[in-house]
């Protein structure tokens, strides 16, 4: 088979992280929507937390397969912006003010005592497919971030909105991630167009954008349940 032009490729990409993505599940609609109780934004934020806290171990194991000083200096700033530069800083220490914002301890976030199997298991499975699968299909995963500045400006509204008991300056982690999540799905785009180049290749980097989804959507089953008695 031919390969995709690059123009349906990327339409191919972007239809998947538009369509199967997890701003179209019940609890994130629920939550949007100002349904979801104190205790449901709680555990969302604790175990979403789990999810955070990995994002720099998973962008470590793709900065290892890249093969150029450029590539490497441009993808370990998505670990600084997760890690800081410094203590105090970074995507990780917004997560855990906005936490504190909602009332949650500091330390009870970095336990991780309370981190659902469910979540634990999709978190893993995402590590370990960037630790095994080729740069291609790794970098791929990471183009959720498509849809992560909508998916923030909504956020952002609704918790204003409706989640007024969450002090304002918890909010700075989803403000930060809509000009990040701009820049970082820029690049990784250009590069899942750039190295795919049969139609086989552009079919495995879709396949791996629609198993991300499928991670994001299996966390939110996963805390959405955690819930019932």
């Amino acid at each position: 088979m031919n390969p995709w032009s690059r123009e349906e490729f990327a339409a191919r990409l972007r239809a998947v992280a538009t369509d199967r993505y997890h701003d179209r599940h019940p609890f994130n609609v629920r939550m949007h929507q100002g349904a979801l109780s104190p205790d449901e934004v709680r555990r969302w934020i604790l175990n979403r937390f789990h999810y955070q806290r990995h994002i720099p171990v998973k962008d470590a194991l793709i900065l290892a397969k890249l093969d150029t000083p450029a590539l490497r200096r441009a993808w370990l700033r998505r670990i600084q912006d997760h890690d800081g530069e410094k203590d105090g800083g970074g995507g990780i220490e917004r997560w855990l003010r906005l936490g504190e914002a909602a009332g949650i301890d500091r330390a009870r976030l970095e336990g991780g005592e309370e981190v659902l199997p469910g979540v634990r298991l999709a978190v893993d499975g995402y590590v370990n497919f960037c630790r095994l699968r080729p740069r291609l299909e790794a970098v791929a995963a990471s183009l959720t971030e498509l849809s992560a500045p909508t998916i923030m400006r909504t956020r952002i509204q609704a918790f204003e909105t409706h989640y007024s008991w969450i002090e304002a300056d918890g909010l700075a982690y989803f403000q930060g991630r809509i000009g990040q999540g701009g820049r970082d799905s820029t690049e990784a785009l250009g590069l899942v167009l750039d190295w795919a180049r049969t139609r086989e290749e552009q079919e495995r980097a879709v396949a791996a954008l629609a198993f991300k989804c499928d991670v994001l959507w299996s966390l939110l089953d996963a805390i959405e349940a955690g819930g019932r008695p």
